[in-house]
């Protein structure tokens, strides 16, 4: 049975739900209609007893594969925010729902994770039970370059990496290439992209006898690769991340970032890019996740992506969040000159950054009160 919207096409051959993201123009960036229909998809399968396992994949111009997933779609967050779109809210809503029920789902849901996977594409694919990358992976959570923060639960997975390297690729946006992933703790397995089409096939014409047996099955097709990638140390390894990534605050991390090695050089580089307010904000919910259970994480992220795009506290809305501006400096003007308020790390207090935490709705009507 095959069903198909515009972007997302989805099918049960045998006892597998594929599912394949079809907006390759725009790097199968989320709408809320994708995300409705993957919701509506998933919910379906989870109760159909002829469905063992749910598989995911991207497209690119060429056709499948090369791209999984580049986020929500930014430029609609713009235009919503300025014209004061409520579809912006149902669109935080229920994106985060549906990253609860991929992490909660009670059948194994695989994601191949080939191509660009950044912002609502690890919002995907983080809760899989197993995440299949490959040389061609460009990984990253990079919302602080657009004044947003990282979240589709952000602030869960990315506080459990190893040590501190959950900060550093929160306020960084650091681009983790193929197997640089495994080592962060954020995929489980590495294939040549080139295979990527001969286990499609099999995926769609073998016979199953569980979910489980397909996630072994390509556990086992992937061993020597995975092996070989994790063979590869990434740049950070080497680096003081945890002295200095384990700083009390943003200000601290900054100036221990002031030594003449590259990697420094280049982290310090990439924090200077970053709405400072944003950077603050991101600390505190990478600290505060930690200690979360993902319910609880996305009900936080829920809170604080209101007040991005109505910052009331510092009476600012529309055109004048970090947020808007951000998206119109990256993607709208491309002028890459985001005029941030305030400019500089030593001019954010906390009376601007602990309101992004206060709940806009009491507990008994908040929009995620359902998730458990």
């Amino acid at each position: 049975m095959t069903q198909d919207s515009t972007d997302v096409h989805s099918e049960q051959v045998g006892h597998l739900g594929l599912i394949t993201l079809n907006r390759p123009k725009a790097l199968n960036a989320l709408s809320l209609a994708m995300v409705r229909e993957l919701t509506r998809v998933l919910q379906q399968w989870q109760i159909d007893p002829n469905v063992y396992a749910v598989v995911v994949r991207g497209s690119n111009k060429e056709g499948p594969f090369g791209a999984f997933c580049a986020g929500g779609d930014i430029r609609y967050f713009h235009q919503a925010a300025l014209c004061g779109d409520a579809t912006l809210e149902d669109f935080f809503t229920e994106e985060y729902g549906l990253n609860h029920l991929i992490h909660c789902y009670n059948k194994p849901y695989i994601a191949l994770m080939d191509g660009i996977v950044m912002g609502g594409g690890m919002g995907l694919s983080q809760g899989a039970a197993l995440r299949v990358v490959t040389e061609r992976t460009k990984m990253a959570m990079p919302e602080t370059h657009i004044g947003l923060f990282p979240d589709v639960g952000g602030g869960y997975f990315l506080s459990r990496c190893p040590g501190h390297l959950g900060e550093y690729l929160a306020l960084t946006g650091h681009v983790m290439r193929g197997g640089e992933s495994l080592h962060a703790g954020l995929a489980d397995v590495c294939v040549a992209a080139s295979l990527l089409p001969a286990w499609w096939d099999v995926l769609r014409h073998r016979t199953w006898s569980s979910g489980e047996a397909v996630v072994a099955w390509l556990r086992e097709q992937s061993q020597v690769t995975t092996q070989q990638a994790l063979a590869v140390e990434p740049s950070w390894r080497s680096a003081p991340m945890d002295a200095v990534f384990g700083l009390a605050g943003v200000a601290e991390i900054a100036r221990a970032l002031q030594g003449p090695d590259e990697w420094s050089v280049q982290t310090r580089k990439a924090l200077q890019q970053q709405s400072p307010l944003m950077l603050h904000v991101t600390l505190e919910q990478i600290r505060r996740g930690r200690g979360m259970t993902l319910a609880q994480d996305l009900r936080m992220e829920r809170d604080m992506v209101r007040h991005c795009f109505q910052t009331d506290h510092l009476a600012r809305r529309g055109v004048q969040s970090e947020t808007v501006e951000g998206i119109r400096a990256l993607a709208v003007d491309k002028d890459q000159q985001p005029k941030w308020q305030p400019a500089s790390l030593s001019d954010v207090t906390p009376e601007m950054v602990l309101p992004f935490f206060d709940s806009p709705w009491p507990d008994a009507v908040h929009p995620l009160r359902h998730l458990r």
